[in-house]
């Protein structure tokens, strides 16, 4: 029989600072971090808007005080990987190697405890760029690749590469914490993080490890990252005097776009029988992943099939049916044509009872994470479902809404299953199913 893996810490990061709680409350309390971007001057970009993490998190406070060199060489989506891991494994109740903790003394042996982690393509900061930009240059002004190759690259920090490598996240973690058991790093974009979470359970389930932490996070506040999501789609031109809480509008055919956000979430995943004899309090219980791939030519319907795939998957694989779905959590990006596609994904799954299914919102909060999204909407899903607190369903925007509402659904009483999912640019899809504990 499978090992039963459950969810023993939710580390999430945000706008609202660390923890997934504070997020969670947020959405309860339907306040939103989206605002005018602060850390680079970004008026002149078609969109502005952005939920930035709060100016005193630091990642030095978050690290022993013998790993603050190595801070250094973090890049901004590695240091929010390292402080929701470390909020995971506090809540989680975990001792690891972090301070050289002896190995008897460790809640896993460090070769029983693994890290899958979901990455994005990390935005290089530009005052990094720069110099190695202006050396590779013709006499005309234009980039060369042949001066690029001949100086321009000279100019780069010697550690460059260490520092925007994907893989850096689950590195960063695994050293701190001396994590010696299955690693890996899941680049796809926005579903890296549910990918993760499924890679973890299966490690888990193998016997290969007893604890992995899984999750993912992102940070696109950076004037490349807005730069390459305008060109993908994602961002659109946001009208002058538009009011931040009104810019980010899920299945609504009118909305102006997505926002960026940064932020993730980390989370621990442990066999249920080790978590049950230590006595920790468990959040939630891993029961179902699935996985799919979207074509990359069509229609939204088409290119709906691959996130349509992998919620059926993750519902089959938890010995479910969709009737067994109490709420769901969406990416809903706010972006239309994302939208459409995942409205068409639910619908397929969920046919005429998708409009009376509670939808649980966090991007027009907390922005688009990107490839931390799945681990930062898994990490608030898994507290909200511990403590039977969610915050008021999305309701209609539009007598259009893509998802056919007309109304807010009426929340359950008791949610007993939450199903978390998530597309990508790439085609990627994922989906989770989380159970409430029972003891």
């Amino acid at each position: 029989m499978p090992r039963r893996v459950v969810i023993t810490g939710a580390g999430g990061v945000s706008c609202f600072g660390v923890g997934a709680g504070r997020a969670l409350d947020a959405l309860i309390e339907n306040r939103t971090g989206l605002a005018p971007i602060r850390r680079f001057d970004a008026s002149g970009f078609a969109h502005p808007f952005g939920a930035e993490l709060p100016d005193d998190l630091k990642v030095r406070d978050h690290v022993p005080k013998s790993y603050r060199k190595a801070t250094k060489v973090m890049a901004r989506d590695t240091e929010i990987a390292v402080i929701a891991a470390k909020a995971a494994i506090t809540q989680a109740g975990l001792v690891t190697g972090e301070e050289g903790t002896p190995e008897e003394d460790r809640t896993y042996p460090s070769s029983r405890f693994g890290c899958q982690i979901g990455a994005g393509l990390i935005a290089a900061e530009v005052e990094e760029l720069a110099p190695a930009f202006a050396t590779s240059t013709n006499d005309d002004g234009g980039f060369s690749l042949a001066k690029w190759g001949e100086s321009g690259m000279n100019n780069l920090t010697p550690l460059w590469l260490l520092k925007y490598l994907p893989n850096m996240l689950a590195c960063h973690v695994t050293i701190i914490h001396e994590a010696r058991g299955p690693s890996n790093t899941i680049t796809n974009a926005q579903a890296s993080g549910l990918l993760s979470l499924g890679e973890s359970r299966t490690v888990i389930e193998r016997g290969d490890a007893d604890c992995c932490m899984s999750g993912s996070a992102e940070s696109k506040i950076n004037p490349m990252g807005l730069e390459r999501l305008r060109l993908s789609g994602m961002l659109d031109s946001v009208p002058g005097g538009v009011d931040a809480t009104r810019v980010v509008l899920p299945y609504d055919p009118d909305t102006y776009t997505s926002a960026v956000g940064e932020g993730g979430g980390i989370l621990i995943l442990e066999e249920r029988d080790h978590a049950l004899r230590r006595g920790v309090d468990v959040l939630a219980e891993l029961v179902g992943f699935g996985a799919g791939h979207a074509p990359a030519r069509g229609d939204a319907l088409q290119k709906s099939e691959g996130l349509s795939n992998a919620i059926k998957r993750a519902i089959h694989d938890a010995g479910l049916t969709p009737n067994d779905i109490d709420v769901v959590w969406p990416e809903a990006t706010g972006a239309p044509a994302m939208d459409h596609v995942e409205a068409e994904a639910l619908r397929a799954v969920f046919g005429d009872r998708l409009p009376s299914i509670p939808m649980m919102l966090v991007t027009p909060y907390c922005g688009h994470t990107q490839a931390g999204a799945g681990g930062l909407h898994a990490a608030i899903a898994a507290v909200a479902l511990s403590e039977q607190r969610h915050p008021e369903p999305m309701t209609e925007h539009t007598p259009a809404s893509m998802l056919g509402m007309t109304g807010s659904p009426a929340m359950p009483s008791t949610v007993r299953y939450s199903l978390v999912c998530t597309g990508s640019i790439g085609g990627q899809n994922a989906a989770v199913v989380l159970a409430s504990h029972e003891g």
